[in-house]
């Protein structure tokens, strides 16, 4: 008798999206991957038990689901069941552009690269936002080649790397990612692309504050540089989806207004709310 047995199809590229409550903003991401001029893929979102609309949403959009947890537990996770040659990592609040899958591969290829990112620039249009970003870029650009990053929100890797480096480090609770470039460059050939950036969204910014969010990521490449990867017992925390409960700022004839004690106590307050991103 004839096998009629149907052989899955090997994509060549498997996007893994952790996800937690994101009925908000995965429809965005997964309609822009759908625009995309590369055809040759599959998405995979890992989710940590969202109990919104997040998994209906994926299964609407043909998108295969795994069970994940935290950002590495899922990416893990996402990475297991992928089949492409090449995974891409990215966060449910990216928007990337109809050419950017297509760009980001013919790049790497053609570099000869194992692991890469891309510069990021704000989704929603804002200058304070963009410098933040330009100089974020500016860093991950200059020490590509002695203290690699390579944000969550966009990851490029050949899958054959991730396996051989174990994938991502779950026992590291802050910067997981950071750790992950670190670790595959010393195996493989990483690098930042020029030919496609990346919208995100800053609604970290919105949720935690500029300054707070920017003296964070300093800290944390701080203590990494001096002690190691940051774990639990360091005293730094992760709260996973905090930001989609997003806090308005304060608008600026509100804050002129305001004497400097009265501002003083608003940004404790701040702070204090935000503890829980620094301490148990």
């Amino acid at each position: 008798m004839e096998d009629t047995a149907v052989i899955p199809r090997t994509p060549r590229l498997s996007i893994v999206v952790p996800t937690l409550n994101e009925e908000r903003d995965l429809p965005r991401l997964l309609t822009a991957l759908h625009a995309q001029t590369l055809r040759d893929v599959e998405v995979i979102v890992a989710d940590a038990g969202s109990p919104d609309r997040t998994r209906e949403i994926a299964a609407e959009y043909g998108c295969r689901i795994v069970d994940g947890g935290l950002p590495a537990v899922g990416r893990n996770a996402g990475a297991r069941a992928a089949r492409g040659e090449w995974l891409l990592f990215l966060d449910a609040d990216v928007a990337p552009k109809p050419e950017f899958l297509a760009r980001m591969l013919a790049e790497a290829e053609e570099r000869r690269l194992d692991i890469a990112t891309c510069p990021a620039e704000p989704r929603d249009k804002n200058l304070a936002d963009a410098m933040l970003l330009t100089s974020y870029n500016a860093y991950v650009l200059l020490t590509q080649h002695f203290w690699p990053h390579a944000p969550g929100f966009c990851i490029l890797v050949r899958r054959d790397l991730h396996v051989t480096i174990a994938g991502f480090d779950e026992t590291i609770h802050v910067a997981e990612d950071a750790d992950y470039a670190k670790r595959a460059a010393k195996r493989g050939k990483f690098g930042m692309l020029v030919s496609a950036s990346i919208p995100v969204s800053t609604r970290r910014f919105a949720s935690d504050g500029r300054f707070i969010t920017s003296i964070r990521y300093v800290t944390w490449d701080l203590h990494r540089a001096l002690y190691g990867e940051i774990t639990r017992e360091d005293g730094f925390t992760y709260e996973f989806g905090h930001h989609n409960a997003v806090e308005p700022r304060m608008k600026l004839s509100d804050f002129l207004q305001r004497s400097p004690a009265e501002l003083l106590r608003h940004y404790a307050d701040v702070v204090k709310r935000q503890k829980s991103l620094f301490e148990e």
